[in-house]
């Protein structure tokens, strides 16, 4: 559907408007946690409040996915709007925990549909070859959330309140929503199916929750972990038997015979795993190997998300141009191995500009694929499923940055534990001891760090090093300038 230059900016306006509110939403709330649980008077239930939106947003990727497609991208869009304000309203309201972790429970699940449905709304106004440049303006919203997320929750907080981080969605969204109404067009929904896949939903919902949860108990309760993992394995084959067997599928199986659909959906999980996961101990790392305070220690995660922003950007309005997508998977998954291989060899104690670059690099490296191969995926699958197939692809990089998250901070915690001298606790060690600890009791922990930390980076850098291979195997072509026609999933892009 060709809409008007006009009519294309104030829908490009509303949709990157509501996407900056949902990725807003999962890092505003970091620096306001320690407050809200002290205020509600359940420490112990604080990292539901993350956990459950993440929770929320995971698991109903698929099936906002397909009902995206069956009932109209913008009706789930609009109602996953609504739904979201509600829920900002009732999370500031919350008299205890357990109403704020519901809530934010219905605001993981509506996040879910605004992050889809923008995606999904923007593949079915433009052509294969638009797509990049407004998929990159859109995807923009998330590294830039990442920037301001933690800081203006900080000083809300402060001046404010806690309640305001959630209350402060209300005016911008309600802005949103009026511009929605008028800039979302009305978008024909797929065939009705025969039957709803619900015993496909119900089971993969139990195993990605089930695969959630090990991954979160992990480093502490490895027993009840170890029952989760199982519970989520046989869930994924029992997921897998229903797919095979069910007539309209929430993840169709068949899509993965198509080799562009087959890379793309693994360069997305290697984002997850590769980059994602280990934002969140560059500041440990830092503060420990590198000797330096909190605030400075912060300065390698934000040039790694200035890269990527840029080589989002960079990449969507050079793929638009020139209507070739193969080159920049390629080149950014090799500059995110090789960044994350000299990340390993770095000796601590080198001057911070030096990780600083190097990070920076692996950022635009992962920036140059983050949102264009979304677009790519979606060319290649018919239009009738582009709700389904953008959710699969969100789904792997969510997943694979939640496992690999809780997978990293394991070994980081075990390993420091088992390293430290006789003395020394793991469990109540803080970087401001260590700074003014001996000058010799510094440089072990140093050291500690940067064994515990090399192998990590090498195994994000062989993660990337499959990344290369998959984006080799992207089949080659260029993006077609008319709009995509529906097709069969065994379809590549037109040449």
């Amino acid at each position: 559907m060709q809409l008007t230059p006009v009519r294309l900016r104030l829908l490009v306006a509303s949709l990157l408007t509501v996407s900056f509110l949902g990725a807003l939403d999962h890092t505003v709330v970091s620096t306001s946690l320690a407050t809200i649980s002290g205020e509600l008077g359940a420490l112990q239930l604080m990292s539901w409040v993350v956990v459950g939106y993440t929770l929320a947003s995971t698991v109903l990727l698929p099936v906002l996915g397909k009902l995206g497609d069956v009932l109209g991208a913008r009706r789930i869009f609009l109602a996953s709007l609504v739904v979201f304000l509600a829920a900002s309203l009732a999370c500031g309201f919350a008299a205890d925990m357990a109403w704020l972790i519901a809530a934010r429970v219905l605001q993981g699940m509506s996040s879910a549909g605004l992050q889809l449905m923008s995606q999904t709304i923007i593949a079915r106004v433009t052509t294969q070859r638009e797509r990049p440049r407004y998929m990159a303006m859109i995807g923009a919203a998330f590294p830039i959330a990442i920037l301001v997320g933690p800081v203006l929750g900080g000083a809300i907080t402060d001046y404010w309140g806690w309640q305001w981080v959630f209350w402060i969605n209300l005016p911008v969204g309600a802005a949103a929503l009026a511009l929605a109404l008028v800039a979302v067009p009305n978008l024909e929904p797929g065939p009705a199916p025969r039957r709803f896949d619900v015993a496909g939903a119900a089971v993969f919902t139990a195993a990605l929750v089930a695969l959630v949860l090990a991954a979160s108990w992990a480093a502490e309760q490895a027993g009840a972990a170890g029952t989760a993992l199982a519970v989520s394995i046989l869930g994924f084959i029992a997921f897998f038997l229903v797919e095979r067997r069910a007539t309209e599928p929430i993840i169709p199986l068949h899509f993965f015979a198509n080799r562009t659909i087959a890379a793309g959906t693994a360069l997305s999980a290697i984002i997850g795993v590769g980059l994602f996961s280990i934002t969140a101990y560059l500041p440990t790392y830092f503060q420990m190997a590198y000797r330096t305070t909190a605030t400075v220690s912060g300065l390698v995660p934000i040039a790694t998300v200035f890269g990527m922003l840029a080589g989002n950007l960079l990449t969507g309005w050079l793929a638009s141009r020139t209507g070739r997508y193969r080159i920049f998977p390629i080149v950014g998954t090799m500059l995110g191995a090789a960044g994350l291989l000299v990340m390993a060899l770095l000796p601590a104690g080198l001057p911070l500009w030096a990780p600083m670059i190097v990070m920076s690099a692996v950022g635009m490296g992962t920036g140059a694929f983050m949102s264009l191969i979304v677009a790519v995926v979606q060319g290649a699958a018919p239009a009738s499923q582009t709700g389904t197939i953008t959710a699969t692809i969100n789904l792997v990089r969510q997943v694979g940055s939640t496992v690999a998250t809780a997978v990293i901070g394991g070994v980081v915690g075990s390993g420091v534990a088992a390293l430290l001298p006789a003395g020394l606790d793991a469990a109540t060690l803080t970087p401001h001891q260590v700074h003014w600890a001996a000058p010799e009791v510094q440089a072990g922990i140093a050291q500690i760090y940067n064994l515990v930390f090399t192998p990590i980076f090498l195994a994000l850098a062989a993660a990337y090093a499959v990344g290369i291979v998959a984006a080799v195997l992207l089949p080659h072509g260029r993006l077609s300038d008319e709009p995509a026609p529906a097709r069969t999933p065994s379809e590549t892009l037109p040449a």
